[in-house]
């Protein structure tokens, strides 16, 4: 029998939450009716998360593990699911509960509407306040950087025509943000929102310098506008810095020596210190982007693949 659904679930070090992802997934896939597989994906745990994953791929039909050798990223590891599904409807999970399984036929319903692109919100997100207020403000800017259109770019729970992950596949850009990807390539994109609730088990991958990192990935992979900003920021500097020498040249040629202005001036040359250093950080963002695009190093490497060939019934 032909696969129709494939659910890909990217996992490391989620032991705790495993199990209670696994209870909840199974039922709700058995319960639509249509063959489906499971593919986790072992980012290189260092704890019991492939023992636990090996055990649902032994007892339960329709399971596969993909193990890589290393930690290569929460993005890499769903491209190394995308790389295996054989379905014609592919769904994006977190391992760690805070989206619940049971929000996947409301994506499947879409998908079978003719939508090639699924993507979701977290509606009463419960993350601290902080996080919450940042997200809102990155993904503001970012939308208007990479002139997407992308509500939510944290929510992981997502649907996909194959279409749409194939295209994914057959590109070898360094660019591996999944959900900005598929935007760029969907045709007939909804978003719509699901159920979210806070992290009872293990701990978040993502601190804020991660999420900085990834969103600073994310806007220079898709626009030149930062790149942009620089050379304009530059120029506009160097304009302003001529009419100060020229206003402190005409001070010194009437007024005389002073030394009242040396701190003024220590703070500006701080100042400008400082935007060099921001102008050269974008730079060389785009320069490292280049080089990792030229090297054409693998995204990712396989270890070994555990499969239960029966179908589920």
């Amino acid at each position: 029998m032909e696969t129709e659904i494939s659910v890909v679930i990217p996992a490391y070090n989620e032991e705790e939450s495993l199990p209670v992802l696994f209870e909840h997934l199974y039922p709700v896939m058995k319960k639509l009716g249509r063959p489906f597989e499971i593919i986790f994906v072992n980012d290189g745990s260092t704890d019991s998360t492939l023992e636990i994953l090996s055990g649902f791929c032994r007892d339960y039909p329709g399971v596969k593990v993909i193990d890589l050798n290393g930690n290569f990223g929460q993005h890499m590891a769903i491209l190394a699911g995308f790389e295996h599904v054989r379905g014609q409807k592919i769904i994006t999970l977190d391992a760690d509960m805070q989206n619940p399984p049971e929000e996947i036929p409301n994506i499947l319903a879409l998908l079978d509407e003719g939508h090639d692109v699924v993507g979701t919100y977290r509606a009463g997100r419960h993350d601290p306040l902080f996080r919450k207020v940042a997200s809102k403000i990155v993904n503001k800017i970012t939308n208007k950087i990479a002139r997407l259109h992308i509500r939510d770019y944290g929510c992981m729970l997502r649907g996909y025509s194959r279409h749409i992950v194939d295209i994914i596949n057959e590109s070898r850009t360094a660019t591996t943000f999944i959900p900005a990807l598929a935007q760029k390539y969907a045709v007939n994109p909804v978003e719509i929102p699901v159920a979210h609730q806070e992290r009872e088990r293990g701990k978040s991958k993502y601190g804020l310098f991660q999420l900085i990192r990834l969103n600073f990935d994310l806007m220079t992979s898709f626009s030149l506008v930062p790149l942009q900003l620089v050379t304009m920021t530059g120029m506009t500097i160097s304009v302003l810095s001529f009419i100060l020498v020229c206003y402190m040249g005409l001070r010194r040629l009437f007024l005389g020596p002073e030394v009242e202005g040396v701190f003024t001036l220590m703070g500006i040359q701080f100042f400008l210190t400082g935007i060099t250093l921001f102008c050269l950080g974008i730079t060389g963002e785009y320069l490292g982007r280049i080089y990792r695009e030229v090297s054409r190093r693998p995204r990712y490497s396989v270890r070994k693949i555990i499969e239960h060939h029966e179908q589920p019934s």
